[in-house]
């Protein structure tokens, strides 16, 4: 997608054809890095992905702008669908700039018919800024920021941070001249902020023997020290107090400008903003044969990259003019948080999709026929796709010892008998069978937790009981969920792009296989 993320080449690290060529190394090498060689050019273009995507609003941007250029329509969210959707076209749309759900429409589709569906979540453990973020210590000048997410926090330590997010803009209509507030994306991708460690020699030795994280007061990242950014707090301060606004009276006055320059706009145009902050580092392919993928969001932009990659494949491809279904990605944001918001997993966006592109279908497109949405729901499937949990080496305990993935080694379906995913008898056996039918080959794994353990959960369950519509939990193997920086598998990227291209094709031939 470099048309889509053109600032993002540069970032990410290039791998050359010649670091595969097996040089300097044995025949048994040369084998091996060839092996793994076929894999790179797609994980380079996930790596120019997920370096693009610091941020759920990010992440559904590059995906559109990727969508834009492969022609899918963009649809608004406030109008109806009747009258704008045909049989093999391509649509999305988004839901608070956070959430994206994008598909192809079948060109033998009629009300009623079913939908293929692929789930993820753009959103990741992350410091978001505080709405006042104004903070200082000690002579610096700090941001005020919250946790989001269950994120292992002393990761985040000594890292070079930037920042990134969506912007209200105050602006005026050009033809009626009332003010209008804009919602822009901004990304300053250098090192504006860090959080410092405490040095060893000013720590206790409880101190020492455990990184012990107090959220409050250890994560604020220091900007600069007050000598040289006081100039601008005393000129905040000596507004006139008509022009005073308390929400930005309570911003770190730098931080405001720096916006501003980005945007290029002034700084009284700006009159709120979500902003988060992001490790600078870039994706990058890593282990001693590349056959590594380390980078900040794994979970989950490495589900929706690879979804993103099989939608556009799709549309594309001769199979979507015989079939009868649509197939489509539903990217929420929040599911790190349990997914209860307007535009998480948990909200009214899954169904609504389901019925209104029926609606659009039907005779009457204003009308919800109970009937065909009840029809498409039980005609329908979810590949609710969120990275798993590879073994770690050092921690092999920590697996039920016949259900451990591995990294390169397929992708994981995912199974808890307590409804922590939505897997069942059933949705297995499609997921396997989708594996046995793909084209290029699809390696499978299992995972149950122990149970001796409790168990995560993801968006499954939460789509599988407010829609009604079966659903298997998959996810791709990885280390280090929930750090600053993760890392997987190469292999692992094209196996679930081998998969999702299965199911987009095959679906339809193994649910008339299955009775009721």
């Amino acid at each position: 997608m470099s048309e889509a993320v053109p600032n993002a080449t540069q970032d990410c690290a290039k791998i050359t054809a010649d670091s595969y060529s097996g040089k300097g190394v044995g025949k048994e090498g040369t084998k091996t890095r060839a092996d793994f060689s076929k894999y790179i050019p797609f994980a380079e273009k996930a790596c120019e992905f997920l370096t693009q995507s610091t941020d759920p609003f990010l992440a559904v941007k590059t995906c559109s702008d990727a969508l834009d250029a492969a022609g899918f329509v963009k649809l608004s969210k406030r109008e109806p669908f009747g009258g704008k959707l045909v049989p093999g076209g391509s649509y999305y749309y988004t839901v608070n700039h956070s959430t994206l759900v994008a598909f192809t429409v079948g060109a033998k589709f009629k009300a009623g018919n079913g939908f293929k569906i692929i789930g993820g979540h753009t959103d990741s453990p992350h410091l978001k800024v505080k709405p006042f973020s104004k903070r200082a210590g000690a002579g610096c000048v700090q941001l005020g920021v919250e946790c989001y997410g269950g994120g292992l926090w002393h990761t985040w330590f000594d890292r070079d941070l930037g920042i990134s997010g969506r912007v209200l803009v105050r602006t005026n209509d050009a033809d009626t001249r009332k003010e209008k507030i804009e919602q822009r994306i901004v990304r300053i991708a250098r090192p504006i902020a860090r959080v410092s460690t405490l040095c060893i020699h000013l720590q206790t030795a409880e101190e020492r023997g455990a990184f012990k994280v107090n959220k409050e007061e250890h994560l604020s990242p220091i900007l600069g020290t007050k000598t040289l950014l006081e100039s601008g707090v005393k000129a905040q301060i000596n507004r006139p107090p008509e022009d005073e606004d308390p929400w930005a009276s309570g911003q770190e006055p730098e931080l405001m400008r720096l916006i501003a320059s980005e945007l290029g706009i002034d700084t009284k145009q700006i009159a709120n903003f979500e902003l988060g902050l992001f490790d600078c580092q870039p994706a990058l392919l890593g282990g001693i044969k590349n056959e590594f993928l380390n980078s900040a969001r794994l979970d989950n932009l490495a589900t929706c990259f690879v979804a993103l990659e099989s939608i556009l494949d799709y549309s594309k491809s001769a199979d979507k003019d015989q079939d009868d279904m649509v197939s489509m990605i539903a990217l929420f944001d929040h599911e790190e948080i349990g997914s209860q918001s307007t535009h998480g997993a948990g909200s009214p966006v899954m169904s609504e999709a389901v019925s209104r592109v029926t609606a659009a279908f039907s005779d009457n497109s204003h009308s919800r026929d109970p009937e065909l949405h009840s029809s498409a729901t039980r005609r329908s499937f979810v590949l609710s796709v969120d990275q798993a949990h590879a073994v770690h080496p050092n921690y092999q305990g920590k697996h039920e010892k016949n259900h451990g993935p591995k990294m390169n080694a397929g992708v994981v379906i995912k199974t808890n008998q307590n409804q922590r995913y939505a897997t069942n008898g059933v949705t297995g056996f499609v997921a396997r069978e989708l594996a046995r039918k793909a084209e290029q080959s699809v390696a499978l794994q299992e995972f149950v937790v122990r149970s001796d353990c409790p168990c995560g959960t993801t968006i499954g369950p939460i789509i599988s009981a407010n829609t009604g519509i079966r659903t298997v939990d998959l996810g791709m193997p990885q280390l280090s969920m929930h750090s600053c920086r993760e890392t997987m598998g190469v292999a692992d990227l094209t196996n679930g792009l081998n998969l999702f291209n299965s199911f987009f094709k095959n679906f339809n031939e193994i649910d008339e296989m299955l009775e009721g």
